[in-house]
């Protein structure tokens, strides 16, 4: 038998009462304001801040949109947070994730710098990378606008935010004063198959259908350590790593198989999986109230790891 948290059970019972189109059934600018509606009725609201601002960062094609989030207005040396948001490199932008990050920037109190990355189709792999990679460089060059030095990084992000979060803490990993990667429920194998894939494939929101419909549009190399982290060769000198999964996510064992990689290969894990959790539940906190202990476990998880 498979174990379903009570609010997680209510919460896949809503949506099973009220059947719309699923988004792999739509275009892609219909299933972001599908992903949009759906984060603003079952995420939290988000909680003040300092100093939340929209900015830019300089990217490879032309200026990336971005969201500063501080707590208090910092102005001695300090680590800041680069947070990629999820959605399948196809949906998800600055307004889907910005209660997440703003609770983030408040819990840890760290500056958080949330990137709106181009998406697909209308950028195709490796676009979002590269976007992510000239962010964390940024960021990690102590731009002006954030207010005081950063004297490192950690790179965190959700689903096909924690490939990009794990991408470039592997390409940046000698060049950037990283403190940790932080992958929550991250896709990190673009060539799996079986196992949570198949056991989870339907009924627990991200279905396989859905996977193949994101994969259509961004139609990553599959042996590119780019998009598949787990499959790259070299292992040498990664950050910390904080890798995060749930127990219903079709996601779940490609998680698990990068924590215990990086574990083999002698580098500092802390390792959490939510039972009975659903992938995507860190943006519907909301609707899924036993999320936020998720949250939160994760980021007194970070405090140790980068202490």
């Amino acid at each position: 038998m498979v174990y379903v948290r009570e609010d997680v059970a209510n919460f896949l019972n809503l949506l099973a009462a009220n059947p719309q189109p699923q988004m792999h059934e739509v275009d892609p600018p219909t299933a972001r304001e599908m992903y949009r509606q759906m984060t603003a009725v079952a995420e939290r609201p988000a909680p003040p801040l300092a100093r939340r601002e929209d900015i830019s960062v300089p990217g490879p094609a032309g200026p990336v949109p971005a969201r500063l989030y501080q707590a208090e207005a910092p102005s001695a040396p300090a680590p800041a947070l680069v947070y990629f948001h999820g959605g399948g490199w196809v949906i998800g932008d600055l307004e889907t994730h910005d209660s997440l990050c703003a609770e983030i920037a408040l819990r840890l109190g760290m500056t958080v710098v949330a990137v709106d990355y181009r998406l697909a189709p209308e950028t195709r792999f490796p676009g979002a990378t590269e976007d992510c990679l000239a962010a964390a460089r940024w960021v990690a060059g102590s731009p002006p606008v954030l207010g005081h030095a950063v004297t490192g990084l950690v790179l965190a992000g959700d689903s096909a935010g924690g490939n990009l979060a794990a991408a470039v803490a592997r390409e940046t990993a000698r060049e950037l004063p990283l403190l940790a990667q932080w992958l929550i429920y991250p896709g990190v194998d673009m060539a799996a198959s079986g196992g949570s894939l198949e056991a989870f494939a339907e009924g627990y929101l991200l279905t396989a259908e859905g996977m193949l419909w994101f994969m259509s549009h961004y139609q990553p190399v599959p042996d590119h350590p780019w998009a598949s982290p787990l499959r790259a060769a070299e292992w040498d000198g990664l950050p910390p790593a904080l890798v995060f999964t749930c127990g219903l996510d079709p996601l779940r064992d490609q998680g698990r198989a990068y924590a215990a990689r990086l574990i083999e290969t002698g580098h500092r894990v802390f390792y959490r999986e939510a039972a009975g959790q659903i992938h995507g539940a860190m943006t519907l906190r909301g609707g899924i109230p036993s999320a936020q202990a998720d949250l939160e476990g994760q980021i007194a998880d970070l405090r140790a790891l980068i202490a």
